[in-house]
This record gives C-alpha cells, sequence and structure tokens, in this order.
C-alpha cells in the first residue's frame, strides 16, 4: 500500500516539525491570527497546504504565464494543474521516455521570454542502443498538445541501468541554458573525464548551440558543452539572478552530500575527493581535498540524498529571504539552508517525515510548493503574519 494511504497516520504521529493536517487551501490563511495546524520554525510560522496527494515519481515543475503549473511524472507524463488544483488534464505529444531506475522523464522549465517565443524545455533520458541517453529538448504548446519538438542536445555515451542521470534545467541572465549530468553510478570516473557528458554541469545557447566561451571547446578530444566536471550526480541546480551565481546540489556516496558554487571550467573533485564512503562501508579514496579540485560550500554526513533546491527571493517570507531550500529524498525533510553571500551559516530542517522530497520551487507570485515521493503529495507552504 502507498505511503500516502498512511498519511493521516503519519501526520497524527507527529512525525513533521509541527503538528500539520491537510488543510484546506484558503486565501485567507495569512491573515488567521490562531491556526490551529500552524508550524512554528525557527524564523516563520506557517501552514501547509495539501493541493495533491496522487504523484507516483513526480520530477520536476514550471509555471505558464497563464497560471497554470506543469508537473513531470518520471513515467512520462506531464500534469497540469490550475488555481491549486489538479484539471485532470495531461498533455499530449510527450516524447517517448527511457524509463529504467532513476531514469526517465525528469525536469521541466519555460524560457524565460517564453511569452514571446513560447519555448518549453524538457530534460528526460531517451532509448538509445541497449541503454538510455539523458537529451535537453524544446517544443511549444498548442492547446494541451506539445508541438514543433526540437532535441537540443543527447548526452553520449548511452549507459545501461538508469542510474545517477540528474538532471535540472536553469537559464542565467544572459538566457544561456544549464543543466547537470550525473556519472551514471558505475563508472564513478566518468566524471573526471572530459570525452564523455557524465559527472558534468553543461552550458548552451537555448537554441543548442555551443557557446563559443565555453571552458573546454578547444581542449582536443573534450566534450564542448562541458562548463564544471568531477559532479557526481547533481539533481538539484539554481541560478541566482540577482548575484549572478549558479548553485548545485548533488548527492555523495554514504555521506557527502554537497552544495556547490558552480563556477566557470573547475572540477569538484567527485571520485578524486569526497566526505563520503561507498554504499557497502569500503573507503572510495582517503581525500577530503585535492590541489585544483573545489571544495563544497557544505555537506551532508550523514546523507540526505539532496534533489531540487530554490532560493527564496520572495517577500512572502522575509526572515527565509535569502535561504536555500533543499529537497531530501532519504531524509523526507527540507533543508533551510541559510546563506551569507557566498559562505554556508547553518540550516534547519523543516517538514521532518514528509516523505521523499523530489522538488521544492517558488512559484511566480511568490508561494513555495513541494512535491514528494512515496507520500505522493504536492505541499505549499503559507506564511502566517505575526
Amino acid at each position: 500500500m502507498k505511503m500516502k494511504n498512511n498519511l493521516a497516520i503519519i501526520l497524527s504521529a507527529g512525525l513533521f516539525s509541527g503538528m500539520v493536517a491537510c488543510s484546506e487551501p484558503s486565501a485567507n490563511v495569512e491573515n488567521s491570527e490562531s491556526n490551529p495546524n500552524a508550524i512554528q520554525s525557527e524564523k516563520l510560522t506557517f501552514t501547509l497546504d495539501t493541493l495533491y496527494t496522487d504523484f507516483e515519481n513526480p520530477w520536476g515543475m514550471t509555471w505558464l504565464p497563464d497560471g497554470r503549473m506543469l508537473v513531470t511524472e518520471r513515467k512520462g507524463e506531464i500534469l497540469i494543474f490550475k488555481d491549486d488544483k489538479y484539471t485532470g488534464e495531461k498533455l499530449t505529444g510527450v516524447p517517448a521516455v527511457h524509463e529504467v531506475n532513476q531514469a526517465g522523464l525528469l525536469d521541466i522549465a519555460i524560457h524565460p521570454d517564453y511569452e514571446s517565443n513560447g519555448w518549453i524545455y524538457l530534460a528526460y533520458a531517451k532509448d538509445m542502443g541497449d541503454g538510455g541517453v539523458l537529451t535537453i529538448s524544446r517544443a511549444k504548446l498548442d492547446g494541451n498538445a506539445l508541438v514543433d519538438l526540437e532535441e537540443l542536445i543527447v548526452n553520449l555515451p548511452e549507459w545501461k541501468g538508469g542510474r545517477h542521470f540528474g538532471t535540472r534545467i536553469v537559464f542565467d541572465n544572459d538566457n544561456y541554458l544549464y543543466y547537470s549530468n550525473g556519472d551514471k553510478g558505475n563508472r564513478p570516473q566518468n566524471a573526471q573525464e572530459l570525452d564523455n557528458s557524465h559527472g558534468k554541469i553543461h552550458r548552451i545557447h537555448d537554441d543548442g548551440r555551443i557557446p563559443e566561451d565555453n571552458p573546454f571547446v578547444n581542449t582536443p578530444g573534450a566534450v564542448a558543452s562541458i562548463w564544471t566536471y568531477g559532479n557526481r550526480n547533481p539533481q538539484g541546480i539554481i541560478f541566482d539572478k540577482e548575484n549572478n551565481r549558479l548553485w548545485s546540489v548533488e548527492h555523495g556516496p554514504k555521506g557527502g552530500d554537497e552544495l556547490n558554487l558552480i563556477e566557470k571550467g573547475k572540477n569538484y573533485g567527485w571520485p578524486e575527493v569526497t566526505f563520503g564512503i561507498d554504499y557497502d562501508g569500503s573507503t572510495i579514496t582517503e581525500n577530503t581535498e585535492k590541489e585544483g579540485m573545489q571544495q563544497p560550500v557544505t555537506y551532508w554526513d550523514p546523507s540526505i540524498a539532496t534533489c531540487g533546491m530554490t532560493l527564496i527571493t520572495s517577500d512572502k517570507y522575509p526572515s527565509w529571504k535569502g535561504n536555500i531550500l533543499v529537497a531530501a529524498l532519504a531524509g523526507q525533510h527540507i533543508a533551510r539552508v541559510e546563506m551569507e553571500g557566498t559562505s554556508y551559516v547553518g540550516e534547519e530542517k523543516l517538514l521532518d517525515g514528509i516523505g521523499r522530497v523530489r522538488q521544492v520551487c517558488q512559484s511566480p507570485d511568490g508561494y513555495l510548493y513541494a512535491i514528494v515521493e512515496a507520500t505522493g503529495l504536492m505541499v505549499k507552504i503559507i506564511p502566517q503574519q505575526d
């Protein structure tokens, strides 16, 4: 039986950080002086609206200018939400995906200039040879149908097993597209080798062309889209538009999940350096640092299994503004990470026990949403006035 069917038991058992109930969505909840379902965190009181309970393996989410929200399911579906409710509709024309293990339909994003060009971007694994390859494509909407699908870049070589595909898509202030790709699991050294696409963060133009100033475009044999390497399995990336910074979180092995400031051409160390050990308890390397390799801004040991992330820029959460929220799969919570510039200050565990949080996002109107595996939830964090 799926965990979502036991949601009432989970909540009544107090596994969240505070007593939470599935409250009915209310436009006036922010003005409530006394809400029995309010959660008191270190710096903010909030309530949690449960908007949906029937996801299987949700992965990515984005909003269209007309207010609709699109959420991907790894098996190859894109669900349509409107006014915080599932419409019962799904997009058609979604490309066929290679759904094996962690591979399938992954992230979704709209172009920063969507209102003028209509491009929607997808990250997914597709069948190739005996395995699958991470593919970045774009398409447009005609009603509820994806049309004019264009493959922008295919990340070779193909790989069996479906492990460590990443991935997230973000745009910077100049509309360059960045995406992450995991090392594929059974060959960590991929991440250190520039002749394959795996274990890297990549940068391309919005139409798939390779920027001339990418760091390895003139390196013989190197994959020209590579922006950084030595990245084990980055399942969260965000771009801080105000400060022009790119951040990622990546899964470590057993211990050693990392928060990294991503900078052009840098080597982030995997598997030459790590704070973790292998899943069987054996040592991967004795090195936690090495010349020429970047140190994480912070790391998690034990692992929380970091996934999606968002930077809080909304005035609706004044005491959280500037914090980074990190989804935790194995940790089954959201980590609120406080930063001072590019330095780690501390963190707080939010919604402990909610399930495997796959992604957390800030909507265009400034609210925070999370989508969750196992419990199948979509939740909205509603700040309370003091």
